[in-house]
């Protein structure tokens, strides 16, 4: 009434109070809707990722494969850091860090390196496996977690393996199968590389796989704890005789191998380039048995039944025309070969003869 609207309009202005639609409520089910729409999408988006992150895995291990059969297992440093191209995109498979990840792929690494002589302790695990040091001293570092995670899926890395400065032998598929923090190290198991595809395409599901390859992946990595010896050994040796022939100076590196002195039978046949000589194949299988022997002070003699021989021109100027001929030595005086080992194997020579 104090508003000039009376009785009428007071009653008027009640019904429309109550008359007024009370605002929408959201029905539950719409936002159970909501919701499973974004969970969809999140997960096609994980999914997009690990189909993506599987491709880029299974086409590096193919390039590697490829490289291996022009070059061999062994593999020169500027040849990883260039890779291969993707889709218009360079994939490096080798980086500044020794957890390395390319730009292509969303959160886990590719590949894991041990420098040569580098400032990691990497070495074998009383248990047989590989043991890798973690990147730092912090566990939580983003290179630690990206293999705790990829130890997790179970997905394959590649390992590249400094053998000599610039060299490495690549291996793959390898596997995080353990962690030890106290050690800061991780544990590194070997697995064939014919199942390097299936286990790029499966890591998002790997509990089965891991039962069934222990034991074969055990196995496996004894056998490459042995060939990572036998190629440090080589390289070593190769390259401080300037990968050529101490006999002949034959230079064709295919053709070239790191020979013991005293043999790695032995317990002092040590896989040191002080117990090794380069030797092309011919005069590495003549050194073997006992065709030509080498005195300690680095004279080369050959079987006196040999030199008594009449033959072509192989054994008259690639055996016979070695005798009393000097080695070709290394130019580190350290890496010369150890007289001590070289009169043990004199002494064998000299009795077979």
């Amino acid at each position: 009434a104090r508003h000039g609207l009376g009785e009428e309009g007071g009653r008027e202005r009640r019904r429309s109070a109550r008359a007024k639609p009370a605002p929408p409520r959201r029905c539950r089910s719409s936002q159970r809707s909501t919701d499973d729409g974004v969970s969809t999408n999140l997960n096609a988006s994980v999914s997009r990722s690990h189909e993506h992150d599987a491709a880029v895995r299974v086409e590096a291990f193919r390039w590697l494969q490829s490289q291996v059969q022009i070059h061999g297992d062994v593999l020169p440093i500027d040849l990883l850091r260039k890779g291969f191209e993707r889709d218009g995109s360079r994939v490096p498979l080798l980086g500044p860090q020794g957890i390395f990840k390319p730009a292509v792929l969303d959160h886990l690494p590719l590949s894991i390196t041990t420098v040569a002589n580098g400032p990691y302790d990497d070495s074998l695990t009383a248990d047989g496996f590989l043991s890798y040091r973690y990147r730092g001293t912090d566990p939580t570092h983003r290179d630690n977690l990206g293999l705790r995670e990829a130890m997790r899926l179970q997905t394959p890395l590649v390992y590249f393996y400094g053998v000599a400065k610039g060299r490495y032998l690549a291996l793959w598929p390898v596997f995080i199968v353990g962690d030890n923090p106290d050690e800061l190290a991780f544990r590194v198991a070997v697995d064939d590389a014919q199942t390097a595809e299936s286990a790029a395409q499966a890591s998002a599901s790997p509990t089965f796989q891991m039962r069934e390859s222990t034991g074969r992946r055990a196995y496996i990595t004894s056998v490459v704890r042995t060939r990572l010896h036998q190629r440090v050994f080589r390289e070593r040796v190769l390259h401080a005789y300037r990968d050529r022939c101490t006999l002949c100076r034959l230079g064709h590196r295919d053709l070239l191998d790191a020979a013991h002195i005293i043999p790695d039978s032995s317990p002092t046949g040590e896989p040191l380039v002080t117990n090794g000589l380069a030797l092309c194949k011919i005069h590495h299988a003549a050194f073997d048995h006992m065709i030509i022997g080498i005195r300690p002070d680095y004279v080369v003699e050959v079987h006196p039944r040999v030199l008594a021989e009449s033959d072509g021109p192989m054994l008259r100027h690639g055996l016979q025309g070695l005798h009393n001929s000097p080695l070709a030595l290394p130019r580190r005086p350290d890496d010369y070969p150890d007289s001590g080992r070289l009169a043990d194997r004199y002494e064998r020579f000299r009795g077979a003869a």
